[in-house]
């Protein structure tokens, strides 16, 4: 009875053993199985598309548009943006030292692709200025003269040299300045340095200058802004 005894004990932790062990195996092939499984199956990635942009109707999406199609790199929005901030600035810029085409080209309105977008903005939505972006394009226009002091010279200014402020070149001629001025003076000088010719006005409504060729340098002080006298 003894001996029975032992042997169903010894029979049932066999037992146990095998069924212990036939579940840890179909455990790991089964993750085995799952990971052959996931790495087996391609991920496939949905390209999303770009819609395409959807311009305004009227100038401002016209100008837009071609913009886009040109590639143009304008200012820090949209083109037609640019162009309308310049069509609000020009009515009130360049009123006290330059007129109207030398700001667009002395403030850098004109660099790059913003000429292009004020050559074809500005006619479709502010075209009576028109006439200043074209001059400024070209590079013939009319420059005044504030206060500072001028060399004499016909060559047209390169960009460093309208970078740096006093002391551009003033084509000679004859110019006014015109309006109320209190305590303006002028100086021509040689190109040597010596004065050849000066004025201090206490008080004055117009002044008109004529600067020769054979100047050295123009300088204005206090006085209004220097026109070339038509």
């Amino acid at each position: 009875m003894r001996a029975m005894r032992g042997v169903g004990v010894a029979a049932v932790g066999v037992a146990v053993a095998v069924v212990l062990s036939g579940c840890g195996g179909s455990g790991d092939g089964g993750e085995k199985a799952a990971a052959s499984s996931q790495s087996s199956t391609p991920s496939s990635v949905v390209p999303t598309e770009v819609p395409e942009p959807v311009y305004p109707p009227g100038p401002e999406g016209e100008i837009d548009e071609l913009a886009d199609e040109k590639g143009w790199a304008v200012g820090s929005g949209s083109a037609s943006e640019f162009v309308q901030d310049i069509c609000e600035s020009l009515p009130v810029s360049a009123v006290d030292g330059a007129s109207r085409p030398q700001w667009l080209v002395e403030s850098g309105q004109m660099d790059g692709d913003n000429g292009e977008a004020l050559l074809l903005g500005v006619p479709k939505l502010c075209p009576k200025w028109t006439k200043a972006v074209k001059e400024a394009a070209s590079g013939s226009y009319e420059r005044w003269f504030g206060d500072g002091t001028y060399v004499v010279s016909s060559k047209v200014p390169s960009a460093e040299e309208l970078s740096e402020g006093e002391g551009l070149p003033i084509p000679p001629g004859t110019y006014r300045a015109a309006g109320r001025m209190e305590d303006c003076y002028w100086e021509r000088t040689s190109k040597g340095g010596e004065v050849i010719a000066n004025n201090f006005a206490t008080s004055a409504r117009s002044i008109t200058v004529t600067i020769a060729q054979s100047d050295g340098q123009f300088t204005s002080e206090r006085c209004a802004v220097w026109k070339p006298a038509k």
